[in-house]
């Protein structure tokens, strides 16, 4: 098991754990659209070490542990860091631009972050087997991808009152780790080409309703 990967996990406990005793920190580093947009910018990268609880935690950690390896292996510790806190970034400036009309609008976790650790993982392995909650048999990783970007996409345009997840800094931080994985190893992506433009589907949908119907906020 990768030192590195280790430190992350407990530097990010270790802070969440911190925090879910101290509400000043917690207040002061979460990501908050209105203290962003006043020049507070820690604030799109401390989020990622910030949760709600240790569930919260303990699942973001635990998806970590498992394709952090997978990452590693194809692109080093470097390319870990550069794509777990590169996705936690993206993902932020995702969701403050998507509502940035919000200035109440707060979020925490490392979910952008793990998301694109995870959808690096499976655009190397695009037929690695996840499972999921309680299915008993494993779902291939771009028919995975396939139905979470759909489902995230759709909640994100959708919006729901106490729905409390952070679609936007998902879809984010996943886009970070496929581009990074496509960028970095170009034959890897041409032979997955097929699998990659399936999962991505949901991703062109939502770039033209975003950006081209500016169906933000």
């Amino acid at each position: 098991m990768s030192t590195v990967l280790l430190i992350v996990i407990a530097v990010t406990a270790l802070i969440s754990f911190i925090a879910f005793n101290n509400t000043s920190i917690f207040e002061r580093y979460k990501f908050n659209v209105g203290a962003i947009q006043r020049g507070d910018y820690i604030r799109l990268l401390s989020a990622g070490f910030l949760h709600a609880d240790l569930m919260h935690l303990l699942f973001n950690m635990l998806t970590l542990y498992f394709f952090g390896p997978i990452v590693i292996e194809a692109f080093g510790e470097i390319g870990f860091l550069t794509i777990y806190l590169g996705s936690i970034l993206l993902g932020n400036l995702f969701s403050l631009f998507i509502y940035q009309k919000q200035g109440w609008y707060s979020a925490i976790g490392a979910s952008g972050g793990v998301s694109g650790i995870l959808f690096a993982a499976i655009a190397v392995y695009p037929q690695i087997g996840i499972y999921f909650f309680f299915i008993p048999i494993p779902i291939p990783g771009y028919i995975f991808g396939l139905l979470y970007f759909g489902y995230s996409v759709y909640m994100m345009l959708n919006p729901r009152q106490h729905d409390n997840i952070g679609h936007a800094a998902h879809l984010g931080g996943a886009f970070f780790g496929l581009v990074y994985a496509v960028a970095t190893l170009p034959e890897m992506a041409i032979k997955n080409a097929l699998y990659l433009g399936i999962m991505a589907l949901p991703l062109i949908y939502m770039s033209y309703m975003v950006f081209v119907k500016k169906r933000i906020g």
